[in-house]
């Protein structure tokens, strides 16, 4: 599924994606999303189509994955009305935490939430930039979870087609949407 782009802002935002060869590794094409950030046009139409998806969501709190997530993420709480929260690598917060492990397409890592920004009754959108491998997203959905809160859905600017991202989300998404902006 993918999410509410017309296809004049689909371009828009494609055109201000870079690809960058062997980065952070070789082999790897990483998709450098700065010059989108850097554009207030394009950066706008990507933040209200995520608005819009948090409407259709019925989002009470959006979960921004670090880095790159709370970048999308913030503006959409804002403009949204509602909480923001961060999710982020191992030992970046202070105070009492949920953890979660998961494996990224080039290793492995650990995520954060604070334990008390999350309750029964949040619906909770989960905001990222790129949707590769799965294992972030799937990782956040736990948490999430855990907190007592409702997966109110997952909205992601790109999806890397050619990865299993999506399949290894479907276990985890429950009954909750998955969309994509973008599709490469």
């Amino acid at each position: 599924m993918t999410g509410p782009l017309s296809e004049d802002v689909r371009e828009l935002l494609l055109s201000r994606i870079k690809d960058v060869a062997d980065y952070p590794k070789p082999g790897v094409m990483f998709k450098d999303i700065t010059p989108l950030l850097a554009d207030p046009k394009a950066f706008a139409a990507l933040t209200d189509a995520l608005v819009e998806l948090a409407g259709q969501y019925g989002a009470t709190k959006i979960v921004g994955l670090e880095a790159r997530g709370f970048i999308l993420a913030a503006p959409v709480a804002v403009q949204a009305g509602i909480g923001f929260v961060p999710v982020r690598k191992a030992g970046k917060l202070p105070g009492a935490t949920l953890a979660q492990s998961y494996e990224l397409e080039y290793g492995s890592a650990e995520i954060e939430v604070h334990a008390e920004d999350l309750s029964a009754g949040d619906r909770v959108m989960v905001i990222d930039d790129v949707l590769a491998t799965g294992g972030t997203a799937g990782a956040s959905l736990e948490l999430i979870r855990r907190a007592g809160a409702e997966v109110a859905g997952v909205a992601v600017l790109m999806e890397l087609s050619f990865l299993p991202g999506r399949a290894k989300l479907a276990g985890t998404l429950g009954d909750a949407p998955l969309d994509a902006l973008i599709v490469v």
